[in-house]
Formats: C-alpha cells, structure tokens, sequence
C-alpha cells in the first residue's frame, strides 16, 4: 500500500517549486492564484528569494504547502494514495491534496496558522531544541522534573525527540538531559515553542478560523499527528487539527500505526527528503522516494 507524506516548516528551498512552474500550465495557475491570494508574490521568493527571505514567517509555512499540494495536484491520476500524512504544517498539505480541504481554503489556513503562531512567539521568549540518542520516555520524564514550561513537541523517530518550551526551561532541560547521556541537545533556529502549551493564543485563533472552513471526506484515510490513527471523519479532522498547535507532533507513532495497516511504500510529496530519512529510522524494511511527475 501507497503512503503519501507531507513535509512541514524547514524544509524550504530556493528554487522549489519552479520546475512545476516552468512545465506545467496548470501549476503555474495554481501559484498565480496564490500570488493573488496572498497579495504578494511567493512565487518570486520560492523560486529566486534567499534564505533569509525564505525564513519569514509569512513565507515559509505557504511555500512549502504550496510546493506540496501543486506538487500532487500537476501528478493528476498518479497521485493515488491508500492513506496520507503531514509532519506539522505538512498535515495541512494532506488534507488539500487529498480535496479535504479546497486548494483556497488550505491555503488561507496556512497563511493564518503562520501568522498566529508568529504573533504567539512575540508573546513570550521561547524556543525549540532537537535531544538525540535518548528513549522518549528518558526525555518526557526530565521536561517534567524541569521548573517552567518545556514539553516532548516532535517524536520524529526514535532518538530524535524535539522539545520545546520557554527559553530558560529549554536551555536547563538540555543541561539535564546531556547529563542523562544525550548524544546531542541542540538549540534549534526557530522563532518560538511551536507544539506547546505556548502556542494557545495561535490556537484559538485558529480554531475560530477552521470551524468556519468547509471541509469535505478526503480520497483517503488520513493519520494526524495528534491522534496517529486513520481518520476520514471529518469532525474528527477539524479537531485535531486544532489541537495539533499545541500537542506533540507524534510523527514515529504515526508510521508506525500506516505500517500497521499495510503501508510499504512512502512517498515524500513536497521539497526535501526530511522525512524519508525519520521513516527509515522508524522501518527500514519499506520503501522510501520523492514524488515526482512522469
């Protein structure tokens, strides 16, 4: 069975996205419309920007959304899909690809989702670190004993565990748990705690937001990142998506449960191969690629 997997913030790149632009009419319709949408040009910053620009938060989260669901909506009957993912942001690629979500409304969701999160992090100093080489519950167990606020955020695979909180309880928690034998704690280049009781302000902004977006069954099962099990209920996806800005992004749980039900190929849609290198990790028996157009 065919996994598709959505990528989430971080994955960017200059120059995503325009070989669909280049190739394809029905692509660069689609980032035309976001252009417009968006009332600047993220074309121009994905296909010719630098880093630096590619790092805004207003860009990032539409970028590699829009890589995402252009990419799966030019492959046409190819994209075909037995069950669907996204890692973070990616979630909300999914759900568009897979025509949850119209391509307008996914996008106007990430759009407020990238500035609600921004807003949240100017609330409070706050970051994110990445714990390698420790057992999940070694890392969930010192975030505990930790004074402020600092929680377990992405189980990317085992190993790699990324927590995140206020900056003082993040940087004391890395102490801790490169005392505990981590072979790395790594403050990472971000602008705030994503994943953590620190985003609620983004969450309920957004709440309001998706209650009032329509939304449809998907082609297929989707496993989100708060509940890792295979939904196309589309209350239950409303829900989760809404808690998915505080709660941890269980990413190795999730595969795990598509393993489960039969998955033995993963197809990473969108730029980068992040996660096919975290579901090689987790199984290193399936198969992994890129999603490309024939």
């Amino acid at each position: 069975m065919k996994a598709y997997v959505f990528p989430g913030q971080g994955a960017q790149f200059t120059g995503m996205g325009k070989d669909l632009y280049d190739n394809h009419a029905s692509a660069r319709a689609l980032f035309e419309q976001a252009n417009e949408q968006l009332g600047f040009d993220i074309a121009k910053i994905m296909f010719e920007g630098t880093a630096e620009e590619l790092k805004q938060t207003k860009v990032t989260q539409p970028a590699v959304f829009l890589h995402s669901v252009i990419l799966a909506k030019t492959m046409g009957d190819a994209f075909k899909p037995d069950m669907v993912a996204g890692h973070s942001l990616g979630e909300l690629s999914a759900l568009t690809a897979t025509n949850c979500l119209k391509f307008e409304d996914g996008l106007n969701l990430v759009s407020k989702r990238a500035l609600a999160m921004q807003a949240a992090c100017e609330i409070q100093s706050s970051t994110m670190a990445a714990i390698l080489g420790l057992t999940d519950d070694v890392v969930e167990q010192v975030c505990k004993e930790v004074k402020g606020t600092v929680v377990a955020a992405n189980y990317n695979c085992p190993g790699q565990l990324v927590i995140s909180g206020a900056v003082p309880a993040v940087e004391e928690a890395c102490e801790r748990l490169k005392a505990a034998g981590a072979k790395r704690a790594l403050i990472l280049p971000v602008g705030g705690a994503f994943h953590s009781p620190l985003m609620e302000p983004a969450r309920e902004e957004l709440a309001a937001a998706i209650e009032a977006t329509e939304f449809s069954k998907p082609i297929c099962p989707i496993y989100q990142n708060v509940t890792t099990f295979a939904l196309n209920n589309t209350d239950d996806i409303k829900t989760n998506l809404i808690y998915q800005l505080t709660a941890p992004v269980k990413w190795t749980q999730s595969i795990q449960e598509m393993i489960k039900d039969g998955a033995n190929e993963f197809i990473e849609v969108g730029p980068g191969r992040a996660l096919q290198g975290m579901i090689k990790k987790i199984e290193r028996e399936v198969t992994t690629s890129s999603a490309t157009i024939e």
